[in-house]
């Protein structure tokens, strides 16, 4: 039973410019996130494309009581299949509730943002967003292009990686809870794929690729359950607990409504993320759940990575889950400092 579980839980959430390419437009007075509204910073909704022309839409917080001058600043996005109304817009709220501007972005394809088919996930396309995100913050006038630096949450951990191994503008990284896309669409869980099992899996995308073509649509995979039986594995009953219910629901999330585009997981299959992560050389600082499914990804992609400025936190009794939105998990004291002893 938690073998297909894990299939299916594999298939549905890990498949989970210039100033005049930037439009910055007021957010409305309906508070659509899933915390709290702080009385502490500014919100404004923005737009800005990507390098594949792809239009991004994120939330950019200030601080009300923001200093004269040029500030540091954060692009922040996640968890794989979230949109910045959670746990990224959480994430950005308070960081700039603690002195700096912070962006945080639907990725491409998902939420607000545009891009075509909808629900693909790209191991490439969405490092770039991260980059785009740097951009956008670049031009911004109160921003001081020296001094940003990005988060990324789950999945979005991964891709935060892989920008800083190749984004040298990335002075300082910090990722949570973080999954190693290309290893787990690749390896499985737990890295208990075969290689027959993945050729087998290969072999059901790319017919799924023909069947998509002859039909003009893009075919679904399965999200979470809407109806947990009990006899889930742990973290599949955490997922739904943030997902799922009125804790971290949102109506264009991916991971509370439904699936990635089945054929998504081809691309990471065959492109691994972090294989450069062992060139960064700015800090980073990895954060994870004591107790969290997902650990060994932090633990190994920590292991690569080489210098004096980098650092993994382990988080005492946290889940994977708990680092979406526990503020009495996630560390941002430490995340704070990390910040400002780096962007400087």
């Amino acid at each position: 039973m938690i073998k297909k579980i894990l299939t299916v839980l594999f298939a549905g959430i890990i498949l989970i410019g210039v100033t005049d390419m930037a439009e910055a437009k007021n957010l409305n007075n309906d508070w659509d996130k899933t915390f709290p509204k702080s009385d502490k910073v500014d919100i404004k909704k923005v737009h800005f494309k990507n390098r594949y022309g792809i239009e991004l839409t994120g939330d950019l917080y200030t601080p009300k009581n923001k200093p004269s001058g040029k500030m540091s600043a954060i692009a922040i996005s996640g968890p794989f299949g979230a949109v910045k109304e959670q746990s990224s817009g959480l994430y950005a709220q308070t960081l700039a509730e603690r002195g700096f501007i912070t962006l945080a972005f639907d990725p491409s394809y998902t939420g607000e943002s545009g891009g075509e088919p909808r629900l693909v996930a790209s191991p490439d396309i969405n490092t770039e967003d991260f980059s785009a995100a740097v951009d956008f913050l670049s031009v911004q006038k109160d921003v001081n292009p020296d001094k940003i630096g990005i988060l990324g949450i789950c999945g979005f951990g991964g891709f935060a990686l892989n920008a800083a191994a190749m984004d040298t503008r990335i002075k300082a990284t910090v990722t949570s809870t973080m999954y190693d896309m290309s290893r787990v669409n690749a390896n499985g869980y737990f890295d208990a794929m075969s290689e027959e099992e993945r050729y087998k899996l290969k072999e059901k995308l790319n017919n799924q690729r023909t069947e998509d073509f002859k039909n003009g649509t893009y075919a679904k995979e399965a999200g979470l359950p809407d109806k947990l039986t009990g006899d889930e594995p742990q973290f599949v009953k955490d997922y739904y607990d943030y997902y799922k219910t009125k804790r971290g629901y949102h109506k264009r999330s991916k991971n509370s409504n439904t699936g990635w585009n089945m054929t998504s997981s081809l691309s990471f299959i065959n492109m691994p993320i972090l294989t450069y992560s062992d060139e960064i050389q700015s800090s980073v600082l990895m954060l994870h759940g004591e107790n969290a499914h997902s650990r060994y990804f932090s633990e190994d992609a920590f292991k690569k990575l080489t210098g004096k400025n980098k650092e993994l936190l382990i988080i005492k009794g946290a889940n994977h889950t708990d680092l979406y939105d526990n503020l009495d998990k996630i560390p941002f004291d430490k995340i704070e400092k990390f910040y400002k002893d780096n962007l400087k």
